[in-house]
């Protein structure tokens, strides 16, 4: 018997699982082949503006994605470094090989069972998950579940006309548990995202590209690394699509499965791919392209920029007509991939579904985009599968201290209509919840959840005790606070006046529908989202002030 099964050993499923284990709990993480845990599908890139927010704030709870990124950095930027820095967004280029061997090294240091093979079914007893049947007959007994097979549920590829089911190049689709999913009510609609062609760097003309260095300052993700990054750095490159790119494009795009109608689903409206651009922007001429490599043994070029699903033709066509790879070669074409993910309105702020108790889906079935979503959805999964099987508490994530309570919150509550990505515009109280000050907005928090390592929960304690000395103002953290304290001041004076009037917490089992003056809409609505507080009802978009009103009378009337 285990205490918790995590299934899918990608970006959420790794976290889930260790995060599970530091718990004390009996974890298992399945996969459909050993080597899927930390594999990088697309950009072998992490942070950015609002998920390097993210990584950091997993870092405070132990947790991988922040140090594997240090032990892979090839080529590090801190962006918007010319902005305050509420709004600075740490990024690295990783090697995709010392990425996968550090998720490797750290899972291994954690009491986590390793188990190959596909789960095609979960058991059910009385509304509640009681484990997972394997495709091999196997059975694994387990009191939680995190699911988090990303974009592997009934997943197709394609590349123009061409299509086959798989959830990544060369992988098969996870199509059995696909359908219990449905049957549970759980799917939502279908979503879909892509990756560009990689190119063969030694077919790249570079001498004529505007270079683009690493950082000269060498800072690491984690606050407390092993050690500070050592990996050589590497120079990325800048291109543009031009008017004959454009041109090319045009020309084939009824041979995309984007404009054809085989694909359903929506992209991510802030990735889009190149035939999206050509299409939405054509009054451009030309589209910034980011040349990036794969690794420092690896020749390919990651063209940053250029996702697509255009035929192969196509894609070389347009690819050559762009400066600096006139002569490049295509190792791997790019892709569309289209997906089944549930609606995240069904889940609590747990990540535990509402309808099956002991079930928590983490990651891109939950209709997210992007490794950093993931992963901070794999530690809220992972923790709170733990606690279940453990019969105690959640630990729940605030959107007034953090990125990771903004995005749980976004996604249970408003649900998703395209994949969901991490903005720093996204989060009211941007103005505190900078990259530099994740310690100190989530330490105590950490400390309380029972899941670090001693080193870390020391020094933790240190760097929070540190704050109480008049020293800590020369720091680049105390030069912050003291620029942002009095916007923050006033931020926190009008949250207060919101808590005082809606803080009241709503019954899990309250009928909306039959609460006098509200509308059938609004209670449709109400019922929906299913918010925990008045709070998270405010935020609900659609609610007026008089559905407010009415839901307020009656949780009080609910209390008496």
């Amino acid at each position: 018997m285990f205490d918790v099964v995590v299934i899918g050993a990608g970006h959420a499923g790794c976290e889930a699982a260790a995060a599970s284990a530091r718990s004390g709990a009996r974890t298992a993480l399945l996969s459909f082949q050993p080597q899927d845990a930390g594999q990088m599908s697309c950009n072998p890139s992490i942070g950015g503006v609002g998920k390097g927010h993210l990584v950091r704030e997993l870092d405070v709870f132990d947790g991988l994605m922040a140090r594997a990124a240090d032990a892979a950095a090839i080529h590090r930027r801190m962006l918007n470094r010319s902005k305050g820095p509420a709004v600075w967004g740490p990024r690295v280029q990783a090697d995709r090989a010392l990425y996968r061997q550090a998720i490797e090294k750290l899972l291994a240091d954690q009491a986590i069972e390793r188990i190959t093979g596909e789960a095609i079914a979960l058991t059910i007893d009385a509304d509640a998950v009681t484990g997972v049947q394997l495709a091999d007959g196997t059975a694994l007994s387990a009191r939680a579940v995190v699911i988090a097979t990303g974009t592997f549920l009934d997943a197709r590829i394609f590349i123009g006309e061409e299509s086959s089911a798989a959830g990544r190049a060369g992988e098969r689709a996870s199509l059995r548990l696909a359908q219990q999913v449905r049957e549970l009510g759980l799917a939502a609609r279908r979503l879909k995202t892509g990756t560009p062609p990689r190119l063969d760097g030694r077919t790249i003309d570079w001498a004529g590209l505007e270079e683009q260095p690493s950082d000269r300052e060498v800072w690491a993700f984690s606050a407390h690394p092993d050690r500070l990054p050592g990996a050589p750095q590497l120079r990325c490159a800048i291109t543009r699509t031009t008017s004959r790119t454009h041109d090319i494009i045009r020309a084939a795009e009824g041979r995309s499965p984007l404009y054809s109608g085989v694909i359903e689903g929506r992209g991510p409206r802030y990735c889009p791919s190149i035939e999206d651009k050509v299409r939405r922007f054509g009054d451009r001429d030309g589209h910034q392209i980011f040349l990036e490599p794969e690794g420092l043994g690896d020749p390919l070029v990651y063209p940053n920029g250029i996702s697509t699903s255009m035929p192969r033709d196509v894609q070389q066509a347009f690819v050559r007509s762009i400066p600096g790879l006139e002569r490049a070669e295509i190792v791997r074409l790019g892709y569309a991939v289209e997906y089944e993910h549930v609606d995240p309105r069904r889940l609590g702020s747990d990540l535990q579904t509402r309808a099956l108790a002991g079930l928590f889906l983490a990651g891109q079935i939950n209709g997210t985009t992007g490794y950093e979503e993931a992963a901070a959805q794999g530690l809220v999964a992972g923790l709170n599968a733990a606690r279940f099987a453990g019969g105690t508490a959640p630990i729940l994530f605030d959107r007034a201290s953090s990125y990771i309570g903004v995005m749980i919150d976004d996604l249970t509550l408003q649900g998703v209509t395209e994949p969901y990505r991490m903005m720093t515009a996204r989060a009211e109280f941007r103005l505190h919840l900078r990259a530099d000050n994740a310690v100190t907005r989530l330490g105590e928090d950490a400390l309380a959840s029972g899941a670090l390592s001693r080193a870390r929960a020391d020094a933790i304690g240190k760097h929070l005790e540190a704050r109480s000395d008049p020293s800590f103002a020369s720091t680049e953290e105390g030069e912050a606070d003291a620029m942002y304290a009095p916007y923050i001041d006033r931020q926190r004076r009008e949250w207060s006046a919101v808590e005082r009037s809606r803080a009241v917490r709503i019954p899990h089992n309250f009928d909306f529908r039959s609460l006098a003056g509200l509308s059938a809409e609004m209670a449709e609505r109400l019922e929906t989202a299913r918010p925990e507080t008045l709070d998270q009802a405010s935020r609900i978009p659609g609610i007026t002030p008089a559905a407010l009103t009415a839901l307020y009378v009656g949780t009080a009337r609910a209390a008496a």
